[in-house]
């Protein structure tokens, strides 16, 4: 074998780099889908990574110590699914067939849960990097707690044109330099290409330098892409710095293809036969066999990799050495490392109060027992409910800090808290008002499908937000969040519900994340039969707040509009008209329910009408009639809001009244 292609490469790294390359075009030919140019440009890069710096063991690929890798730039997965096969991960040569098929364990982008070695789900560009930035803060929190002899791993992210061009690179990156996340390192695959062309034909600017006044420590690398010996070299040099570290390499997509090298076509077209043969002549391969593969390579590996399973062992005595602190550790690794009293204070009956306020009673409970709480706000803490009264900000002086100030960056927050949660050991919540739900919408979906057990607050949630107008009002929001499956999205209907709810989100086993949605405005504390029912069926996402006999019909509702349904039944018992009033704070967690429990919730052999401060969209899934906002809303006191727009105890009660079969 000859490393004149790639210098510095062992025998071995050789097998393993020719491996992927030719995998990188074979498989999108084979799939007729898929992106080729990227993956065989990194190869040298993967292999120098997985093979001579990456803390990692095939033996054993969830290990809580292991060095975490993100592949940002997603549509690049053949360079993972490559590197995790020929290093004797469990991912097979027929896996590696099925690239792109029907429940296949190669999927189009990475996707956790999937694939060994794949740590969170890529492929919206730039996610990745924030997902990266996540890890590395609960990595931090984890090692200051309990000491780099049981914590101590990095987190190394490859990101592309495209990581660095959308916009949460730049919120996510500001925000790791402010922290000065010391385990981070970034790798900047700087191939000019993008899918409509050269970088050149979009932009111009100097990434070194922003990431330097973002505080990162940049090392450039030059063309060295292909040289696993120069890779090496950066490698190891970005673990000596204090600060995140951002190491460019320019690289050529495509290569060593002289027909498709540096060319646009190569980042997402599959190659013609003439190019692949001609690689594959160039590495000495066969250049008319396809998806043939070297079956001694991930034994080979794996022996070559030896040494790091005595790093594992070395890890589990040191675990089991450090006593109660080991033990403290491995508990908070299963659990998040929160906990609440078991006995919570609940609000009086009758009172009113912001379910907003709620959750900082919460968390007040939480703080002084809760090793693994991160809180923090996109500029909004003390009105979110998330301070952690007493805790350190988070920060370069402050590692054990558990209080995040994101600053205005909602994007970033949202990822950060899918890495996080995805990590381990920790129990992330990030809040902002519920219109900006809007921004961080794509890691909400993107925690949905990895079933990241994040806790996403969201207060200000109605045209109760009053006289900011219809940019701050939510009135579309709550349907769309609750159309993106995976997510429980809970709008609780008083203050001790949500109290409930939230004890629930931090301290509950889940595998899906969770939108808490929360009031600006007070709202009165249920009393008597419903609160409860509240306190038994809030779990269930649905209960029956106010049962009758002798009722003629049902008013369903969520969150503040609890309290106008059961006052519109008072009204209507004091006509003569007996109403049943449900509950509705959690439409997954209903929907989960047995048929027979959600049928004696609703009850659809009554009429049956809805009422909530947003958009009716889908609400004829448990009602006749829904009640509303289809439009947006206005700058005007929310209580003037609330009429104009009907949404009050009369309003109800009159349409009630008409309801076919009512009178």
């Amino acid at each position: 074998m000859t490393n004149e292609l790639y210098p510095g490469a062992t025998p071995l790294e050789l097998r393993a780099i020719y491996e992927i390359v030719t995998l990188a075009m074979d498989a999108p030919i084979a799939a007729k889908s898929g992106h080729t140019g990227t993956a065989m440009a990194l190869a040298p890069l993967g292999v120098a990574l997985f093979s001579r710096v990456l803390r990692h063991d095939p033996s054993d690929p969830t290990w809580a110590d292991r060095d975490r890798f993100i592949l940002s730039c997603g549509h690049a997965s053949l360079l993972q699914y490559g590197l995790a096969h020929a290093f004797g991960y469990d991912v097979s040569e027929d896996d590696l067939r099925a690239f792109r098929q029907p429940h296949s364990r190669t999927p189009g982008h990475p996707e956790v849960g999937v694939t060994e070695t794949v740590e969170v789900t890529t492929g919206p560009l730039g996610q990745g990097f924030a997902n990266g930035v996540g890890m590395a803060m609960a990595e931090r929190l984890l090692r200051t707690t309990y000491g780099e002899d049981l914590v101590n791993h990095r987190t190394w992210v490859i990101a592309g044109d495209g990581c660095l061009q959308e916009g949460i690179s730049h919120e996510a990156a500001a925000l790791a330099g402010h922290l000065g996340l010391d385990r981070l390192t970034v790798i900047y695959d700087d191939n000019h290409i993008t899918i409509d062309g050269t970088t050149e034909i979009s932009g111009h600017g100097d990434v070194a330098q922003r990431f330097a006044s973002y505080g990162w420590n940049v090392i450039e690398a030059g063309e060295n892409a292909h040289n696993v010996d120069a890779m090496e070299q950066v490698l190891r040099q970005s673990t000596t710095s204090s600060a995140p570290t951002l190491i460019i390499v320019r690289s050529h997509i495509g290569y060593p293809s002289k027909l498709m090298m540096d060319t646009r076509e190569a980042h997402g077209s599959p190659f013609s036969a003439e190019s692949v043969k001609g690689v594959k002549s160039l590495l000495g391969r066969d250049p008319e066999a396809s998806l043939v593969f070297d079956d001694t390579l991930p034994n080979d590996a794996r022996e070559y990799l030896h040494s790091r399973e005595s790093d594992l062992h070395a890890w589990n005595a040191r675990v089991q050495a450090a006593g109660e602190r080991g033990r403290q550790f491995l508990a908070q690794l299963e659990t998040g490392g929160v906990h609440v009293s078991e006995s919570p204070q609940y609000y009086d009956e009758g009172t009113s109060v912001a379910t907003r306020k709620a959750m900082q009673k919460v968390m007040d409970d939480a703080v002084s027992q809760s090793p693994g709480l991160i809180a923090g706000s996109a500029d909004l803490t003390e009105n979110t409910g998330v301070l952690l009264k007493g805790a350190a900000a988070m920060g370069a002086a402050h590692p054990d800090g558990r209080q995040v100030f994101y600053g205005i960056r909602e994007f970033a927050m949202g990822a950060a808290l899918v890495g996080m949660s995805l990590h381990g050991g920790v129990r992330a919540i990030g809040s902002t008002f519920f219109v900006f739900s809007d921004y961080v919408r794509p890691a909400i979906r993107l925690a949905a499908l990895s079933e990241a057990p994040a806790v996403f607050v969201f207060t200000h949630d109605s045209i109760g937000v009053g006289e900011d107008g219809p940019t701050h009002q939510p009135i579309e929001h709550l349907m769309s969040l609750r159309a993106m499956p995976g997510l429980h999205v809970v709008r609780p209907s008083d203050a001790n519900e949500a109290i409930d709810c939230a004890r629930q989100a931090l301290t509950g086993d889940n595998d899906f994340p969770i939108s808490l949605i929360l009031s600006r405005q007070d709202l009165p504390v249920l009393s008597g039969d419903a609160a409860q029912a509240s306190r038994q069926g809030f779990h269930k996402g649905g209960y029956v707040a106010r049962e009758r006999e002798n009722a003629v019909a049902s008013i369903a509702a969520t969150g503040s509009e609890v309290s106008v349904a059961l006052a519109a039944a008072d009204l209507l018992a004091q006509r003569g008209v007996e109403v049943r009033v449900v509950a509705l704070p959690c439409w997954t967690c209903f929907d989960e329910q047995s048929r027979d429990y959600r049928e004696s919730v609703l009850r659809r052999d009554l009429p049956s009408l809805s009422i909530e401060a947003g958009s009716t969209l889908g609400w004829y899934k448990y009602v006749d009639t829904p009640m509303g906002i289809d439009t947006f809303g206005m700058s005007a006191p929310a209580s003037f809001i609330f009429d104009y727009f009907n949404i009050t105890p009369q309003a109800v009660a009159d349409t009630v009244e008409n309801l076919e079969g009512v009178r």
